[in-house]
Parts: structure tokens; sequence; C-alpha cells
């Protein structure tokens, strides 16, 4: 399961001694870093959680972490937190991929919702992962032949058009396609299509 701990990165000690004080009042699990530099030097992406970030840092920014997190590929949801906020500012965090946007001084009951939706994103996002990792390794057992097949099932071809686009029998497509429900454990040929878009969007080779 996903971690659920909330990171707190901000250069002053006042804030990340209030947050960790509030937050585990709150139930959470809370390790702050007084710098972006420390976060990413103890951190490791398999853990998910929030993160709550100081916008404003030195020799680090905020939006240069989120920035280097977005190179990095880390995908943990941000939190930025500002006493110094701007709608160009929460226009550009937003759009380097912040989750969200709070103004200081913080209120508790904004910031546990703004947590907890974090958190929600944070649990659908692994979920996803699991079951395109489980799909991969699924059709990592496709023959060749059944993957084209699927591929062509996916495009939305039917059988008859399969058959003479690979030169083959309509029953030879029928019992590959039987093959291919049965690897990947599809219930419907909705199904089958969805997964094929999961597995095409992942796939190096396409």
């Amino acid at each position: 399961m996903p971690d659920k701990t909330v990171f707190v990165v901000d250069d002053d000690a006042g804030v990340r001694q209030g947050l960790r004080f509030q937050l585990r009042a709150a139930g959470y699990s809370v390790e702050a870093f007084p710098s972006a530099r420390s976060f990413l030097e103890d951190y490791h992406p398999r853990r998910g959680g929030c993160l709550l970030l100081d916008i404003q840092m030195p020799q680090i920014s905020g939006l240069e972490l989120q920035q280097t997190l977005n190179v990095r590929g880390w995908r943990i949801p941000v939190i930025f937190i500002t006493g110094h906020g701007t709608i160009p500012l929460a226009i550009a965090v937003m759009k380097a991929g912040a989750f969200d946007f709070i103004e200081k001084p913080l209120r508790e009951d904004a910031l546990v919702e703004s947590i907890e939706r974090a958190l929600r994103w944070n649990d659908k996002a692994y979920e996803e992962r699991l079951e395109r990792a489980t799909l991969q390794t699924r059709a990592a057992s496709l023959t060749p032949r059944e993957r084209e097949v699927f591929e062509l099932v996916a495009a939305g071809e039917p059988n008859k058009a399969i058959a003479h686009h690979l030169g083959i029998s309509f029953r030879t497509v029928e019992l590959h396609r039987a093959h291919i429900i049965e690897k990947l454990q599809a219930r419907s040929l909705s199904d089958l299509i969805r997964m094929a878009m999961i597995i095409m969007n992942s796939d190096p080779r396409t």
C-alpha cells in the first residue's frame, strides 16, 4: 500500500514544528525537512504520501523542487504553502504540476481537506500503477501472434478483417482471441479494449 506520510519542506523551523505538531494531532505521520536538498536526499519515490512545500526557500525554491520531481518522474502530490500568494504565482505552480496551493496563515480545515484529497489521489495513482504492472505481466505471456491479434482487436478490427490482415483463418483468430482473453483475464470485449489502452499507453515499443 502507498505511504500515508505527510512530508513537510520549509526553511522556517517554527513552521516545521507547528505543522508537525498540528498534523500529528490530526492523525498523520509527519516527516519534516529544512530544505529541498535534504528532502531529495532522503525521500524514496516508492513511499508515496504527499508533500507540503514552501515556495520561497533559499538555494532551491519550492517551484524548482517541483520541477526536479517532474524531471525525475516522482509522482508525489505537492501542496504548496506560501505567505506571499499571488495569482501569477498560483498559476505558475499549478502549471508545474502542483496538486494544490494554500496561503499562510494555514487554516487547519482547509489544510486537512487538501491533504485528504492528495492522499486519495495518490491511492488512485497507486492502484493504476499496480493494475498497469499486473497487465504488463499478463501481456508478456502472449505469443507474438497473439500480440498481433490483440493489437488489432484493440483497434476495433472485426475477426474477419484480422484474419485477412494476418493471412490466417477466421477460426484461428477466434482461438487466438480466446487465449488472449484467458491470459489477460478479461471479462468482456470492452474490458479487453480497456486493458489494451492501458498496456499500449505504457508500452515503450508503442
